[in-house]
């Protein structure tokens, strides 16, 4: 069985809570075996990349630019795509569910990309939508979340 890859998605420039958040998330999703997945760059990102490269985690960036030395250095796999933003459809088709935390327009669109593949979706202080958006105070209970949302179909 593979483990499940969840992106953790949010704003770049993040403000201490929002990077502690996303650090406690990525450090509990990888210590229950999944592999990361972000955008690759600073703030939500790289705090969720760092606390799960702490937990012995895999982490794999994929970044808007076309240089692999912009990832921020908790990426163990750096993929430049050259896409700007259109990089957050490939950052959400790369994961089983999405964890959000806070967020600007970015994190929105990764949210609704994630609604419309049918990816589970559990959020942090993030945006209040009227869709199946869990959302959930405390990071550690909603990396739990997710991680029970990506297994289910996983265990059926």
């Amino acid at each position: 069985m593979s483990p499940p890859y969840v992106a953790v998605v949010g704003p770049g420039d993040a403000d201490a809570e929002a990077e502690r958040d996303a650090e406690t998330a990525g450090r509990i999703l990888a210590g229950h075996g999944a592999v990361v997945v972000c955008g690759g760059l600073g703030g939500a990102m790289a705090a969720a990349c760092r606390g799960a490269r702490a937990a012995g985690g895999l982490t794999v960036g994929l970044l808007p630019g076309a240089d692999r030395s912009a990832a921020n250095p908790w990426v163990t796999v750096a993929i430049p795509t050259g896409l700007g933003e259109l990089r957050n459809g490939l950052v959400v088709r790369a994961a089983d569910g999405v964890l959000a935390v806070r967020g600007g327009y970015g994190t929105l669109s990764e949210i609704a990309l994630a609604l419309k593949l049918g990816r589970p979706v559990v959020g942090v202080g993030t945006w209040d939508i009227a869709a199946p958006l869990a959302r959930i105070d405390d990071p550690g209970a909603a990396a739990a979340r997710i991680l029970e949302l990506v297994r289910a179909p996983l265990q059926s």
